[in-house]
Protein backbone atom coordinates (compact mmCIF):
# COMPACT_ATOMS: atom_id res chain seq x y z
CA UNK A 1 0.00 0.00 0.00
CA UNK A 2 1.36 3.44 -0.57
CA UNK A 3 0.26 6.33 0.61
CA UNK A 4 0.26 10.21 -0.40
CA UNK A 5 -0.90 13.46 1.79
CA UNK A 6 -3.97 14.68 0.62
CA UNK A 7 -2.42 17.62 -1.02
CA UNK A 8 -0.15 15.33 -2.49
CA UNK A 9 -2.72 13.25 -3.75
CA UNK A 10 -5.05 16.07 -5.23
CA UNK A 11 -1.35 17.81 -6.83
CA UNK A 12 -1.34 13.65 -8.35
CA UNK A 13 -4.78 14.66 -9.85
CA UNK A 14 -3.91 18.08 -11.33
CA UNK A 15 -0.61 16.73 -12.79
CA UNK A 16 -2.48 13.92 -14.64
CA UNK A 17 -5.33 16.66 -16.01
CA UNK A 18 -2.11 18.82 -16.99
CA UNK A 19 -1.56 15.44 -19.13
CA UNK A 20 -4.25 15.75 -21.09
CA UNK A 21 -3.68 17.09 -24.89
CA UNK A 22 -4.99 21.12 -24.77
CA UNK A 23 -7.53 20.47 -27.14
CA UNK A 24 -9.09 17.88 -25.51
CA UNK A 25 -8.87 20.00 -22.14
CA UNK A 26 -10.40 23.41 -24.03
CA UNK A 27 -12.84 20.89 -24.91
CA UNK A 28 -13.82 19.84 -21.13
CA UNK A 29 -16.92 21.41 -20.81
CA UNK A 30 -18.95 22.04 -17.36
CA UNK A 31 -17.10 19.63 -15.43
CA UNK A 32 -15.40 19.42 -12.13
CA UNK A 33 -12.88 16.96 -11.08
CA UNK A 34 -12.83 15.94 -7.17
CA UNK A 35 -11.05 13.55 -4.83
CA UNK A 36 -12.89 11.74 -2.24
CA UNK A 37 -11.33 9.31 0.32
CA UNK A 38 -13.58 6.33 -0.60
CA UNK A 39 -16.02 5.24 -2.73
CA UNK A 40 -19.72 4.18 -1.87
CA UNK A 41 -19.58 0.80 0.86
CA UNK A 42 -21.35 -1.06 -2.30
CA UNK A 43 -18.41 -0.76 -4.68
CA UNK A 44 -15.18 -0.25 -1.92
CA UNK A 45 -12.58 -0.40 -5.01
CA UNK A 46 -14.05 1.93 -7.42
CA UNK A 47 -11.39 3.93 -8.56
CA UNK A 48 -13.16 7.03 -9.99
CA UNK A 49 -16.67 7.39 -11.26
CA UNK A 50 -18.02 10.18 -13.88
CA UNK A 51 -21.45 11.32 -13.08
CA UNK A 52 -23.26 13.30 -15.68
CA UNK A 53 -24.32 13.93 -19.59
CA UNK A 54 -21.46 12.83 -21.99
CA UNK A 55 -20.40 15.75 -24.57
CA UNK A 56 -21.67 13.40 -27.04
CA UNK A 57 -25.15 12.94 -25.78
CA UNK A 58 -25.86 17.11 -25.00
CA UNK A 59 -27.99 19.32 -26.74
CA UNK A 60 -29.57 22.62 -26.96
CA UNK A 61 -31.75 21.76 -24.31
CA UNK A 62 -28.79 20.77 -21.90
CA UNK A 63 -27.32 23.90 -21.18
CA UNK A 64 -29.56 26.23 -19.78
CA UNK A 65 -28.67 25.93 -15.83
CA UNK A 66 -27.30 22.47 -16.25
CA UNK A 67 -25.20 21.13 -13.24
CA UNK A 68 -21.64 20.35 -13.87
CA UNK A 69 -20.73 16.93 -14.48
CA UNK A 70 -18.46 15.42 -12.13
CA UNK A 71 -15.65 13.35 -12.33
CA UNK A 72 -14.86 11.83 -8.94
CA UNK A 73 -11.86 10.47 -8.04
CA UNK A 74 -11.24 7.83 -4.59
CA UNK A 75 -8.13 8.01 -3.18
CA UNK A 76 -8.45 4.76 -0.65
CA UNK A 77 -8.82 2.32 -2.95
CA UNK A 78 -6.01 3.85 -5.23
CA UNK A 79 -3.81 3.88 -2.52
CA UNK A 80 -4.44 0.39 -1.60
CA UNK A 81 -3.60 -0.88 -4.35
CA UNK A 82 -0.25 0.15 -5.22
CA UNK A 83 2.78 -0.43 -3.50
CA UNK A 84 5.13 2.65 -4.66
CA UNK A 85 4.79 6.32 -5.37
CA UNK A 86 5.35 5.78 -9.30
CA UNK A 87 2.81 3.18 -9.31
CA UNK A 88 0.29 5.16 -7.67
CA UNK A 89 0.53 8.65 -9.68
CA UNK A 90 0.75 6.12 -12.68
CA UNK A 91 -2.53 4.64 -11.60
CA UNK A 92 -4.05 8.16 -10.55
CA UNK A 93 -3.32 9.25 -14.24
CA UNK A 94 -4.60 6.49 -16.12
CA UNK A 95 -7.81 6.58 -13.84
CA UNK A 96 -8.26 10.74 -14.49
CA UNK A 97 -8.13 9.79 -18.35
CA UNK A 98 -10.87 7.10 -18.23
CA UNK A 99 -12.97 9.25 -16.24
CA UNK A 100 -12.44 12.31 -18.37
CA UNK A 101 -12.80 9.88 -21.75
CA UNK A 102 -16.51 9.04 -20.24
CA UNK A 103 -17.06 12.86 -20.15
CA UNK A 104 -16.60 12.80 -24.08
CA UNK A 105 -19.03 9.78 -24.66
CA UNK A 106 -16.00 7.14 -24.62
CA UNK A 107 -17.98 3.73 -22.88
CA UNK A 108 -15.46 1.18 -20.77
CA UNK A 109 -15.51 -1.30 -23.67
CA UNK A 110 -13.92 1.29 -26.30
CA UNK A 111 -11.57 2.24 -23.30
CA UNK A 112 -10.49 -1.37 -22.70
CA UNK A 113 -9.55 -1.62 -26.71
CA UNK A 114 -7.33 1.39 -26.33
CA UNK A 115 -6.11 0.24 -23.31
CA UNK A 116 -7.42 2.63 -20.63
CA UNK A 117 -9.40 -0.09 -19.06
Amino acid sequence: MQHLSDAEFEEAVGDALDSIPEELARAMDNVVVLVEQEPPPEEPDLLGVYDGTPLTERDSWWEAGALPDRITIFQGPLERMCTTPQELRDEIAVTVVHEVAHHFGIDDAHLHELGWG
